[in-house]
Formats: structure tokens, C-alpha cells, sequence
């Protein structure tokens, strides 16, 4: 650019020189050709007049040349003119002074070619040889020798080309230069477009003598924009004193800059040479860099490259000259962000930039920052520090727009880097490495009321930053609950720093939480407004207790939960997907949502493999105790379904087996449903052991006291496995057909039991009863009255049929209809199953065909009076039969004997009657046999029959912890220490005025 000012100042100078000389010239041609040489010599380009040039001597010298050329190689300069023009004082011709009153230069078109690098240093080597590179110097001193009124561009055109670069073109140039006289002002104006916007500058010196005389010179810059670059920042406006020093450097002091509605004070120091260098000191009350950050790319101009072929923008122009700047400012804005005592400096030597902010103090504390970089490169690295000793979060974020749950302070101490100087290059290339903590910080849980609840603390917790390319890993305690919380939190870093907008788009995170009492895991983004999306577990031995921790209640029912799947949770409520799901070992899989209303809306669609009601919805097993007291009744415990009304759900179930607690059914489709504190199931028909049921089931919790309503029917259904299931009763076998309709209500699992009424029809077919072969006992009667009778689980009675009707009252279910048909038997009976108790107690009366041996007619045995008695427990209950009734009819018991083919002739039955002669001996027979039965402890453990006295009376034989029973010796010993308790189940016992040989022999037995 040197060459080309002093170029066209030769031009004007020569066209001067011409005027006075040329007129007296004959031949135009070599007017053209001698002022072409002349100029060219002078200025080292190539300078052409290609057109007419018109010379005239008055009133002034002037000349008019038309399409003039000017090349500068060197420089890589070529321009066009459509016509130059030039006129001087005549008063020139006899001065040493130059006058001049016009240059004017219309619709020039100058090219600047940009070189490579290697040449453009061989050019600027070259250039060094002739001067300093300062052209300031030289104008001085041609203005000094000169007076210039006026010096004009008209409609000019700039283009500047390069290899790499897209063409730059600066259009509609209007110049005008005025410097009368050394003493005068010098002014400058201006006007162009480029990029699509209008610039107009001015800029004038006070007086150029005073520079010259090394004297400070007042100087005034204006430049206005249109459109304004960035909102408020149309016009610029500076002034100072500028001051030629001795070593050819230009100082500017007390310089006062206005851009848009900024106000600063500049002091600079500009060093021309080899490598010019800039020193600059801003200083500002308040400084408002908002309007920078504010502003849009521009729109791309036509013809320009596409993005994908642009050269990515550098720092190369920052690299012929060396600088050093300091900016201070009281207050500095930026958007919402205010800060203050702001201090930068900036160093830039031999193409490498420094850069340092020294105190930035924003509302949330202070903030200070390095960064360097090469800026030869064509795509520069930045690399720096940011350190912070403490930042107030909820300041801060207040600051970003934003409203965090998070308290405390943010500390910072970690290096960076990136490359390039737009945006999207910065975000894709940026890393950072240090330290991020929290100190004394405390995080509020959405949804809780309870203060202590909702708050977790942190006295100091810090995260290590390895790379932006890993995760930021933060491991600690934290305290809730006044407990010790493990966490172990991973965030993407990329993702967390440089992501747009947390409060929208969500922070990306995976968390592990242990506490004593629960586990929780999350692997997915959260944002600032409390949604989370992704994987959540979750997972307590007891979620009652742990609700019972956070002062809530409503799940005291459950014990062990455990949850594993996809959710999307929000403020109003939370969905699940691809879910597992395991409550007090009842593990599920599926989908649902759940509505945080009053009541609370669940609809989901579950899975199961197994499905135990009675497991789900808490009840325990009793703990095993070494030995239960006799009759003593179930652990009775409360019985509480008033969660039911805070919840309105419907919940599609799928279940391989259903049931309640070992009984089940399946596969089975349904659905329970929840309203207003009532639970319903619908069972539809489904396998059943073997056989089917359909079922429904009603839970109301509405009311204070819950109640259950129970509607059943089974069909087919194998009886054994199922009361095994069902009660733990073992001695029933056959196919089941029944109908319940049962409903009870009551605070407590006994009250409930108790409270129960309705009916049941029950049917058994082709089975039987397991423990007693009734047929049996009629054929071995003399065997049983000898050796008493012992349940044997191998013996049975079958049956064909087996049925009863019952009403179900108080927990008790009664039936008087109960009814048996086999193939060698008929039984009536009647009795009670204590629902409540658990416990039988039921008497059935045989009636046998007449051959043992095959079907036949029914022979009574009212004369014989043997029925079979069911008592006990469920689990263990006693089926024996019972004498005692013998002794209401000895001498219809003997026919019947007799008739049952018993081998009664041959005893001696007078003997027996009379206990004389050879009787004595079957009496000692009997009687020892008996004696010693029931005196044999061992025998009586090892057996586990009953006695004949308990075959008669009904009563349970001694348990083997019991001491045995001593039979006295002594006859009237014997009748003195007889018990005087009634028999059970209501056997008569008869007087002694009505005692019969018959009876008289039964009770020589029993003694």
C-alpha cells in the first residue's frame, strides 16, 4: 500500500509538472507516451494513457486524461481510471510551493491481489530496504511543500482477490481529501457499501504543522454504519491528541471513544518499522458488550463459496504486527450478567497472542481466566485456564435466566482448549480438564413438604474432570435424613457444558444411590424443571419403613420392593415402560402410568409368572414355634385397606399362575380395578388343579372397617392337592365340584375370620378318606376292643360320592346334609369347620351293604352304633371311630356281630359276662392286654393307636410328651379314681341302674 499512496502522489505530482510544460508540446501522442514514461519512472509502475488527454493554461493548469491504467506487480496493484483530472495555481509556476486545486478521480476500479505468503515477505523485504514502511512521513512532507483544496474519488470500486478467499468488493466509493495549507486542517471524508452495508467516515487533524513540529495535533474520527452491525452500535465517534514522536512513532493521549451508547478513554502508541507495534489502554465506567454477542451472521453474498468450501476464519491479519492492550472497566454488562472491576490485557509478539483476565466480579462472585494462541495459523488452537474461588449458585443461575433447587457455591479450576473462532467449531473441538466442586451445598427434592426431607447437603463435594470426551465422575457422601448417603454421579461432560438450554433439552446423567435402607439408580436426562426420562432402579427391603423415614404412609402392606425399567416422569405424574417390577417377592413385567392426583390414577398392563395375592399384599407365614399350645388359635393381625382410597387404578394382569398363598390358577387374563376404596378381581374361568374355577373378588376399604366379599365355583378340581394347598388338609381324594359365596368384614385378620357368613355347596366324586377304611373297622371290632385302633394313612375309604351343603355363620360353616355313597358303605353325618379356628369337627354315620364283599343292600348299625368322628385341625386332624355307642345296645351289638360273621361263639361269652371260671383267663387276657397298652409309653409313641377307652369315649389318646395313664390294679380302686368327665362328641354314658351284662363287660375292659 506504501507504493501505491506514494504512486498516486507522483501522479498528481508529475500531472502538475505536466500542465506547465506540456502546452507548448506540438504532438498529442507523445504527450500521452512522454507523461506514461515520466509518471512510470517516477512511482516504479507501469502507467498508461490510453485515451485523449486535454491540456488547458487557463484560468488555471489543468489537464483531462481519459482511460488511464496504472500496474503495480510489486505490489499486486492494478487500477483503472475512466478519467483523471488535475488543476494547479499559476502562481505554482514561480513558487517552490505546490497549489493545488483539484485531483479528481472518476469511477476507478483498483484491484488488489493477495499473494502467498513467501512472496508477500519477499515484498515487504524489498520494501524494508527503501523506508521504514510508514507512508505517513512522506505525506507530510509533500503536503508540507503543498496546498491541496480538493482531491476527489467518484464512484470507485475496490476489489480485493485471493486464491483461498472469496472476492471482497467495496463499491460506490466517494472521497474527498482537503489540506489548503500546513496550518489549516486536514479533513477526510468517505463513503462505500461492502457486505451489503453503507459506511460513511470522516476524520480530520487540527493542524499537520504542529505533527510536524512533534507537537500534539487534535484529531476526530466519526464512522456511521447502515445497518448497524450490532443493535446500538451504528456510529462511532473518538478524539484525542495525536503526537509525531522522534523515533517515528504516533501517540494518542486523552482520547475519548463513543461507540453507539459505550463511552471509553483510549491511550495508544503506534511504532512504524519492520513490525509495527500497537500499545492501547481502554478504560471505562461502564462498558455493554451485549450489543456484540446480539449480533447475527450476515447473509452470504452471491457469489460467494459455498459453507463447505469457505475457509474457516483466522487470526493471519493479527500477524504483521506486534501489540499490547489492557482494557479496565468499572462495570461491565453482558446481557442480563453484570461484573465488575473488570481487568484484561492482551500481549501479541512474533504472531503468538496472550491474553488474560485478571478479576471479573460477577453478583455470584469472581471469575478469572487465561488463554494464547498462534495466530499464523490458519486454523488456530486457543488453549487457557478459568479459575474461580467460589461462584453462588442461585446467583448464578439467576443470572442464566434460570431457577435451579441447587444452594451453595460452584468452585472452578480446570484448563481448556479448542480450535477455531466460530461457534460450531468451538463446540465441536473443545475440552476441558480439572476440577469442578460444590461447597456447602444444599439440593431441595421436588414434591416434599417436610423440610428434613427434602434437603441434601454437602459440606464438599468435588468432580475431577479427565476430557469432555468422559464422562465427569463425581463420588461422595451426601446427607439426608440426618443420614449417610453414598452417591456416585456420572454426567457426559460434552453433553453438560455445552448443551443449549438444561431447563428444555435435560441434563444427561447416570446416578447411584445407596443409602441403609434403599437403593436407586437412574440413567438418563433430567432437567432443571424436574422431568426425568431413561432407566430407573430402585429397590428397599421395606418400603413401609422407608416411607415411614420420609413421613409418609399408605404402604404398610409392603416389605420388599424392587423396580427395574424405562420412565418418564414429570411434575404431574410418571409412565413406565419395558418395567420390572417385584413387590414382597412377587415379581412382575410390564407397562403403566401414574397420575399424581387426588385420588391417584395407575393404569398399567402386568405380567406375571407367579402371582401369590396373599404374598403381594404382605401377609407372612407365622414363625415356626417348637410346639404350638393346644388349641391355641391363629396369630391374628390387622387387616388395613384403607389405601385402597387414595388410589383409582386399573391394573391388566397376565399371570402364568394365579392365587393366594399356596393355591393357584392358570394361565389367567384379567383386571383389578380400584375405585372409590374398592378393589375388585374378576376371575374368568381358568384351570384349576386339574379341573376350573371362576371367581370374584371384592375388597372395600372405603368404610372404617374393610370387608371382602368372595364368590367361587370349581369344577373337576383334584381335592387332594388343592385342601392340601388350600388348609393343609391330607385325607380327602376325588374330583371337586363347589360353590362359595362367603363375605366377612373386620379389622384384624381373626375379627375377619370370625365375621364371615354365606353358603357352600361342596361335591367330591370317585375318592376317598384317607386314614380310616371304615368297612375295616366293622370286620376287626374284636381285634380293635383288644388292641385298640390306630389311623393309618395307607387305609381309606373310598367312595363314589361324596356331598354337603353348607351355611356359613360366624366363621363357622355348619352342614346337617352331609352325605357318602361307596361301594361298601353309606354315610350320613353333620358337623362344623371352624373357618376362623381352623379346626373339624364333624361325626358321620356308616351304613353297610349286606356283603362285605360286593355291592348289596344296607345293613343297619344302629345295634352296633361304630360311627366314624373327624376332629382336630386342619393340617392334622383325627378320624377314628367311635364305641362308646356299643354300650347303648350290647345285646343288638352282639347279633350284629354275629351277623357280620365275627367269631363271637367261640368265647366264652358267660365267662365274660360273669367273670368266673375259664372267663377269668380271657378277662386277664383282655384286661392285660389293654393294661399293658396303656401303660406302655414306647408302645403307645412308637404305635400312635388309640386306646379302647378312647375308641368308646371319643377321647384323644395321650400325646407322647404326656405321662402315661396307670391302670390301678385294684378293682375298687379302679371305680374310685374312674373319671368323671363326659365322653366327647356327646356320648351317653349309662347309668349305673341300667347296667346290662352287655355293659357290665365293656366296663370290665375299660378297667
Amino acid at each position: 500500500m506504501r507504493r501505491f499512496i506514494l504512486s498516486l502522489l507522483g501522479v498528481a505530482a508529475l500531472a502538475i509538472a505536466a500542465i506547465a510544460v506540456l502546452p507548448s508540446l506540438i504532438s498529442s501522442d507523445w504527450v500521452r507516451a512522454e507523461l506514461g514514461r515520466q509518471l512510470s519512472a517516477a512511482t516504479g509502475s507501469s502507467i498508461a494513457f490510453n485515451g485523449p488527454v486535454n491540456l488547458s493554461a487557463f484560468p488555471y493548469l489543468a489537464v483531462v486524461a481519459e482511460d488511464v491504467t496504472l500496474s503495480a506487480e510489486a505490489e499486486g496493484i492494478t487500477a483503472e481510471f475512466a478519467e483523471v483530472s488535475g488543476s494547479v495555481a499559476l502562481s505554482s509556476l514561480w513558487s517552490d510551493r505546490l497549489h493545488i486545486k483539484q485531483i479528481a478521480l472518476d469511477r476507478p476500479v483498483i484491484v488488489l491481489e493477495e499473494k502467498a505468503a513467501d512472496e508477500a515477505a519477499s515484498t515487504a523485504d524489498r520494501g524494508n530496504e527503501t523506508g521504514s514502511g510508514d507512508p505517513l512521513p512522506a505525506l507530510v512532507a509533500f503536503l508540507e511543500r503543498s496546498a491541496i483544496e480538493s482531491v476527489s474519488i467518484t464512484s470507485g470500486t475496490f476489489i480485493r482477490r485471493s486464491a483461498e478467499d472469496p472476492e471482497e468488493v467495496v463499491s460506490d466509493v466517494e472521497l474527498t481529501l482537503s489540506a489548503p495549507d500546513i496550518d489549516d486542517e486536514f479533513s477526510l471524508s468517505a463513503s462505500a457499501r461492502m457486505g451489503g452495508r453503507s459506511y460513511d467516515t470522516s476524520f480530520t487533524i487540527s493542524t499537520l504543522r504542529s505533527l510536524l513540529e512533534r507537537q500534539p495535533a487534535d484529531v476526530t474520527l466519526a464512522v456511521e454504519a447502515d445497518p448497524a452491525p450490532a443493535p446500538g452500535m451504528s456510529s462511532l465517534e473518538a478524539s484525542g491528541q495525536v503526537t509525531l514522536n522522534a523515533n517515528g512513532s504516533y501517540q494518542i493521549r486523552g482520547g475519548e471513544v463513543e461507540a453507539g451508547e459505550q463511552a471509553f478513554s483510549l491511550n495508544a502508541l503506534f511504532v512504524p518499522g519492520q513490525r509495527a507495534r500497537f500499545l492501547l489502554d481502554l478504560e471505562a465506567d461502564r462498558l455493554d458488550l451485549t450489543p456484540f454477542m446480539d449480533t447475527a451472521p450476515e447473509a452470504s453474498q452471491s457469489g460467494a463459496p459455498s459453507a463447505g468450501t469457505a475457509k474457516p476464519a483466522n487470526l493471519q491479519f493479527l500477524a504483521g504486527f506486534d501489540a499490547d492492550m489492557s482494557i479496565n472497566a468499572a462495570a461491565l454488562v453482558l446481557g442480563e450478567i453484570s461484573a465488575s472491576d473488570v481487568s484484561f490485557s492482551a500481549a501479541l509478539k512474533d504472531g503468538k497472542l496472550t491474553a488474560k483476565l485478571g478479576h471479573l466480579g460477577i453478583d455470584a462472585g469472581s471469575v478469572a481466566a487465561s488463554v494464547a494462541t498462534d495466530v499464523t495459523a490458519d486454523d488456530p488452537v486457543f488453549r487457557g485456564r478459568l479459575a474461580s474461588t467460589g461462584l453462588n449458585i442461585a446467583k448464578l443461575s439467576a443470572l442464566a435466566g434460570q431457577t435451579v433447587p441447587l444452594s451453595g457455591a460452584l468452585t472452578i479450576d480446570a484448563g481448556f482448549a479448542f480450535r477455531g473462532l466460530d461457534g460450531e467449531a468451538i463446540r465441536k473441538t473443545v475440552d476441558l480438564a480439572g476440577t469442578i466442586g460444590l461447597r456447602d451445598a444444599a439440593y431441595t427434592l421436588p414434591g416434599i413438604a417436610d423440610e428434613t426431607m427434602r434437603e441434601v447437603k454437602a459440606k464438599k463435594i468435588t468432580a475431577r474432570i479427565e476430557s469432555l470426551a468422559k464422562p465427569v465422575r463425581v463420588a461422595g457422601r451426601l446427607q439426608w435424613r440426618n443420614k449417610p448417603v453414598d452417591v456416585d454421579l456420572q454426567i457426559p461432560a460434552a453433553d453438560t457444558i455445552l448443551a443449549g438450554n438444561l431447563s428444555t433439552e435435560g441434563m444427561p446423567f447416570k446416578l447411584q444411590v445407596k443409602m441403609s435402607d434403599a437403593n436407586l439408580s437412574l440413567d438418563g436426562k433430567a432437567a432443571l424443571s424436574g422431568t426425568y426420562a431413561g432407566k430407573l432402579g430402585f429397590s428397599t427391603a421395606d418400603l413401609s419403613a422407608f416411607l415411614a423415614g420420609l413421613g409418609q404412609s399408605g404402604a404398610e402392606s409392603i416389605g420388599p420392593l424392587a423396580f427395574n425399567g424405562n420412565v418418564d416422569a414429570r411434575a404431574t405424574g410418571v409412565s413406565f415402560q419395558e418395567a420390572s417390577i417385584s413387590v414382597n417377592s412377587v415379581e412382575g413385567a410390564g407397562s403403566g402410568s401414574v397420575e399424581f392426583t387426588t385420588p391417584l390414577k395407575i393404569m398399567t398392563a402386568l405380567n406375571f409368572d407367579e402371582l401369590d395375592l396373599a404374598q403381594f399384599a404382605g401377609a407372612q407365614s407365622p414363625a415356626p414355634q417348637a410346639k404350638a399350645a393346644k388349641g391355641a388359635e391363629p396369630a391374628d393381625v390387622p387387616l388395613d385397606l384403607s389405601a385402597l382410597r387414595s388410589i383409582d387404578a386399573t391394573i391388566k394382569v397376565n399371570a402364568k399362575k394365579l392365587g393366594y398363598g399356596k393355591v393357584f390358577a392358570g394361565p389367567v387374563a384379567t383386571s383389578l380395578v380400584v375405585s372409590d376404596g374398592v378393589a375388585s378381581l374378576t376371575l374368568p374361568e381358568a384351570p384349576f388343579y386339574g379341573g376350573h374355577v371362576v371367581a370374584s373378588l371384592r375388597a372395600d376399604g372405603s368404610q372404617s372397617e374393610p370387608s371382602i366379599a368372595l364368590k367361587t365355583s370349581i369344577s373337576g378340581a383334584s381335592a387332594a392337592p388343592l385342601l392340601t394347598d388350600m388348609a393343609g388338609f391330607k385325607h380327602l381324594e376325588g374330583s371337586l365340584k363347589a360353590e362359595f359365596d362367603v363375605t366377612g368384614a373386620g379389622g384384624t385378620s381373626g375379627a375377619l375370620a370370625k365375621s364371615l357368613q354365606g353358603n357352600a355347596n361342596v361335591g367330591f366324586s370317585d375318592g376317598a378318606i384317607r386314614g380310616i377304611d371304615i368297612a375295616n373297622v366293622y370286620n376287626n371290632l374284636v381285634s380293635l376292643m383288644t388292641s385298640g385302633f390306630k389311623q393309618d394313612e395307607s387305609k381309606a375309604t373310598t367312595f363314589t360320592e361324596l356331598g354337603a351343603s353348607f351355611a356359613i355363620e360366624g366363621g363357622v360353616a355348619r352342614t346337617e346334609d352331609l352325605k357318602l355313597v361307596g361301594p361298601l358303605i353309606r354315610m350320613t353325618g353333620n358337623g362344623a369347620a371352624d373357618l376362623a379356628q381352623s379346626t373339624l369337627n364333624f361325626r358321620l354315620e356308616p351304613r353297610l351293604v349286606a356283603s362285605l364283599k360286593g355291592q348289596g343292600a344296607e345293613i343297619s348299625t344302629d345295634g352296633i352304633g361304630v360311627p366314624v368322628v373327624v376332629e382336630g385341625s386342619f393340617a392334622a386332624p383325627r378320624i377314628y371311630p367311635d364305641l362308646s355307642d356299643l354300650l347303648k345296645n350290647p345285646d343288638a351289638a352282639l347279633a350284629k356281630l354275629k351277623d357280620f360273621g365275627l367269631p363271637i361263639d367261640k368265647l366264652p361269652i358267660g365267662d365274660l359276662l360273669n367273670g368266673d371260671g375259664a372267663g377269668a383267663a380271657v378277662k386277664d387276657l383282655l384286661g392285660g392286654t389293654l393294661d399293658k397298652a396303656l401303660k406302655d409309653k414306647a408302645f403307645k409313641q412308637e404305635q400312635q393307636q388309640l386306646s379302647i377307652e378312647e375308641i368308646i369315649g371319643g377321647d384323644p389318646a395321650p400325646k407322647p410328651d404326656e405321662a402315661a395313664v396307670e391302670i390301678p390294679t385294684n378293682e375298687e380302686a379302679a371305680k374310685a379314681d374312674a373319671p368323671t368327665e363326659q365322653p366327647a362328641n356327646g356320648a351317653e354314658v349309662p347309668s349305673e341302674e341300667a347296667d346290662g351284662p352287655m355293659e357290665g363287660f365293656f366296663k370290665q375292659l375299660l378297667r
